[in-house]
């Protein structure tokens, strides 16, 4: 039966790959679901010394990959199914200059029929194996990072991002219902995990975990990783520089999942029932850029007065103009008859305080306070 996906790593040190053959992965193996083929690229040289670097053009410290065995053993790698096109692996070189690697980088991967990996050394690869791979070979070439860091080749990032996409691969994990609460399976990290025994050296598993209640237990765990998230990772919660392409529209009870989210990573947890409970007596708008959230900030009229919640925003987005820009739009829902606009948000950061100010708020009363004129 042949295997589900292939890949081919190619190396100066192949025994490095060995983690390979242990665990899940190298029980995949065994089972033909996966068919890792590691090649060393000393055996694609053409002298006694099986040469594979040279000095830099232009000088600089180390040494750089030659072309020529490159180009052979990529030659190999694709030799290995005949010269049809559409047989061709997808090729993968890990490196810090290449795009970042994530879970969903790792769905996709799971679902190629054949990968490819070149691992390099040294300095680096001669960049004409790129486009020797794409033009002459066909392949499509993906630079791929494991992060903002440096190692000393691409085995590491192999080893990892193997693990990471096998386990995807339908049979490799028995029970697949453990993939989908993991840490990244859907943008948040897992909840915490605790087994027995129940009491350990003066540390008590929650009771909530021991009530039999799924549906308390359900809720817990996504509180758990909503507030780990946004301690550990707000990063994950889709930060981005608010250009004009922000799109801001009223929240429906669909946006509740992210608006949740992103209270937690802001620093105003709520509660599912308490923004079920506010979609009824007050508006909320949502600030979007490319599908995902950003922003939000909550308006409510009572008697002459237009309340605003704190403007909410994603942890590490840079600057404050989406503050004002929902400012902006909150006012804008004024009707006839309001008076005045009050932020609820006495203790606002030095930048978000010039931003009230700048807006036309001033502080008193401890709130942020805007006068509104006959002709607002």
């Amino acid at each position: 039966m042949p295997a589900v996906l292939q890949i081919d790593v190619v190396s100066i040190f192949p025994a490095y790959l060995a983690p390979l053959d242990l665990s899940l992965i190298g029980k995949a193996r065994s089972d033909g679901l996966i068919d890792v083929r590691v090649h060393d690229l000393r055996d694609f040289t053409h002298d006694r010394h099986r040469t594979v670097d040279d000095t830099p053009y232009g000088g600089g410290a180390g040494m750089v990959m030659q072309p020529e065995p490159w180009a052979r053993a990529l030659e190999h790698v694709v030799g290995q199914r005949g010269s049809a096109a559409s047989a061709r692996p997808r090729l993968l070189v890990p490196g810090p200059g290449g795009v970042p690697f994530t879970q969903a980088m790792a769905r996709e991967l799971a679902a190629e029929p054949w990968l490819a990996f070149a691992c390099g050394r040294y300095e680096g690869i001669d960049e004409r194996v790129y486009e020797f791979a794409q033009e002459d070979l066909g392949l499509e070439v993906t630079v791929v990072s494991l992060g903002d860091y440096v190692v000393n080749g691409g085995e590491v990032a192999v080893l990892a991002i193997v693990e990471a996409l096998a386990r995807l691969v339908p049979g490799v994990i028995g029970n697949a219902a453990s993939l989908v609460e993991e840490s990244h399976q859907d943008g948040l990290l897992e909840y915490p995990l605790y087994t027995k025994p129940r009491h350990w050296r003066g540390r008590v598993v929650p009771e909530v975990l021991l009530s039999g209640d799924h549906a308390a237990i359900a809720d817990w765990r996504h509180r758990q990783r909503l507030a780990r998230t946004a301690d550990r990772r707000p990063d994950l919660l889709h930060a981005s520089s608010a250009g004009a392409d922000v799109d801001v529209r009223v929240a429906t009870a669909g946006d509740l999942p992210e608006l949740l989210t992103l209270l937690y990573a802001a620093g105003t947890p709520t509660t599912m029932e308490s923004l079920r409970e506010g979609l009824s007596s007050s508006t909320t708008w949502l600030a979007r850029r490319a599908g995902r959230l950003l922003g939000a900030i909550r308006v409510e009229a009572r008697g002459d007065t237009l309340w605003l919640a704190a403007p909410a925003l994603v942890p590490d987005l840079d600057g404050d103009d989406l503050a004002r820009r929902l400012l902006d739009v909150a006012q804008q829902t004024a009707v006839s008859g309001i008076r005045q606009l009050v932020v609820d948000s006495p203790r606002a950061s030095a930048v978000r305080a010039r931003t009230y100010r700048q807006a036309g708020y001033r502080l008193g009363g401890g709130h942020w306070v805007k006068r509104c004129s006959r002709h607002e």
